[in-house]
């Protein structure tokens, strides 16, 4: 995934925010909170209220520990199972329609070959309509079989929480038996369309004969059973066998082929109305519904997780420096932004708790650099990352205290503004004498440096290479590439 402006808000999808949202809300609730300092920051300078802020704070946090891939990766998953799931449905809707007429060697009970292609479809739909009115969510089977299929496939901890959040967040709207409905319904659909157009090929390949048979039941109630249920497919244009044709169709007579025409029309017309029409409406009931619960998503704020935020993203009242000590083993990243639009053209010089009689700012600046002088109290920390990421510079040259061995904080502070700037290099200020000990804490820096995310050439151990790396320009595309 592209890395972005820093003072860019991320572009995702309407829902996926609430999705990706949720997912670091569940991986908080069960891993802990995450260092979340700069993400917190930007989001409090970007959003317009609580719920945004929210949702950009996921964002940034879900770039930076890859949740975001985690839900790419789901979703190819997802589409590829239902695909295999839509292949399985047509190869059975297919061989539905074989059995029902077999290879034309007999003649086709039409009760029987009826009750074949429609039978079960009839009796998932009814479950499916039932569970309204029990408020439960069966009916569902091939949408909650496709739901399991995409859980067995999400390897890790992070990967099984994609679906879980997926399904609380559709939960929480009432979109789940929809969404599921949609998938269940499509799959049924695609089916009985794969049947139909099985039965018009084999009905125009081959000669079929068609009767019905009884020990039990009288002609009259084959009549009345024919009648009944040929009405809507004759509203629809399907011609029906008349009186004498289905009482003639006993096996014991034979027809002429106009009246195996009629048998066959029926039978189509049967599976038109009572199959696929009832699932396309279905279909398309279900993805409106669902559409429209979608686009009411709203954030419950008082969730775990999401009101434990509110101080820290909206507070009454701010303070300057860090809001909480970092947590064991905790290491600042450098995450390097986007070249796209930086609103600062000028290069940047600004040094970092710096001696306080050294001479500043340095001879022989580069004509047109701003010098944003020393920072070393909370305040000027803080004033300083919030000026960079209202206006981020294409260049940053950062000047520390070689005779200072550099610590958590420091570091956390180098990373954070370079976070914010298209290139950001480090330079080592007032070099000891001692060339044993200044040799042991450049060391300390590039190791502390790397740690963080700077590549090697982003330290000088001079001011001299750094001011004219400062004067080369602000670079481009390619150069950023190469350094960060």
């Amino acid at each position: 995934m592209p890395d972005r402006h820093p003072n860019e808000t991320p572009s995702t999808p309407f829902f996926t925010c609430y999705w990706l949202a949720e997912i670091l809300r569940l991986r908080e609730a069960l891993w802990g909170p995450l260092e979340d300092a700069n993400e917190t920051r930007r989001a409090r300078a970007q959003g317009r209220g609580f719920t945004q802020k929210v949702l950009l704070r996921a964002q940034l946090l879900g770039q930076r520990e890859k949740l975001d891939l985690l839900i790419v990766r789901w979703t190819q998953g997802s589409k590829l199972v239902l695909l295999g799931m839509w292949l399985v449905a047509i190869m059975a809707g297919i061989a539905t329609a074989m059995g029902a007429l077999g290879d034309g060697g007999r003649s086709v009970n039409v009760l029987l070959a009826l009750t074949t292609l429609l039978g079960l479809n009839l009796l998932t739909l009814l479950f499916w309509l039932l569970s309204f009115a029990v408020q439960s969510s069966g009916g569902t089977w091939l949408g909650e079989l496709w739901l399991w299929l995409t859980r067995k496939l999400a390897r890790g901890p992070d990967a099984a929480l994609t679906p879980r959040a997926l399904v609380e967040v559709l939960s929480r709207h009432h979109a789940l038996r929809w969404v599921l409905g949609a998938i269940s319904n499509g799959l049924w659909a695609s089916a009985l369309l794969a049947m139909l157009l099985t039965l018009l090929a084999m009905l125009s390949a081959r000669r079929y004969g068609f009767n019905w048979e009884t020990t039990l039941l009288s002609a009259d109630t084959f009549v009345s059973l024919t009648a009944i249920a040929g009405w809507l497919p004759s509203v629809l244009g399907f011609a029906i066998p008349p009186e004498t044709i289905v009482r003639a169709s006993n096996g014991l007579t034979t027809l002429p082929e106009s009246a195996q025409a009629l048998w066959s029309s029926w039978l189509i017309g049967c599976v038109v109305a009572y199959g696929l029409l009832p699932r396309l409406l279905c279909l398309a009931f279900s993805l409106i519904t669902a559409r429209r619960k979608l686009t009411g998503i709203r954030l419950d704020e008082s969730l775990p997780g999401y009101a434990e935020l509110r101080n820290r993203l909206t507070p009454s009242s701010e303070r300057a420096g860090i809001d909480s000590p970092a947590t064991p083993g905790f290491q600042a990243q450098l995450h390097p932004g986007s070249l796209a639009a930086y609103e600062q053209d000028r290069p940047l010089l600004v040094g970092v708790e710096l001696a306080s009689d050294t001479p500043w700012p340095p001879t022989h600046l580069p004509a047109g650099t701003l010098d944003l002088g020393i920072i070393d109290t909370r305040p000027e920390r803080k004033s300083l990352l919030d000026r960079l990421a209202q206006q981020p510079p294409g260049q940053l040259l950062m000047v520390c205290d070689a005779q200072q061995t550099p610590d958590r904080g420091t570091i956390a502070l180098l990373a954070d503004l370079a976070s914010l700037a298209g290139l950001a290099h480090v330079a080592l200020y007032n070099a000891s004498s001692d060339s044993h000990a200044y040799e042991a804490r450049t060391l300390a820096w590039r190791e502390r440096l790397a740690a963080a995310g700077f590549k090697p050439d982003q330290l000088h151990t001079g001011l001299e290479s750094a001011l004219a790396w400062l004067a080369s320009g602000s670079p481009n595309p390619s150069s950023q590439n190469a350094h960060v």
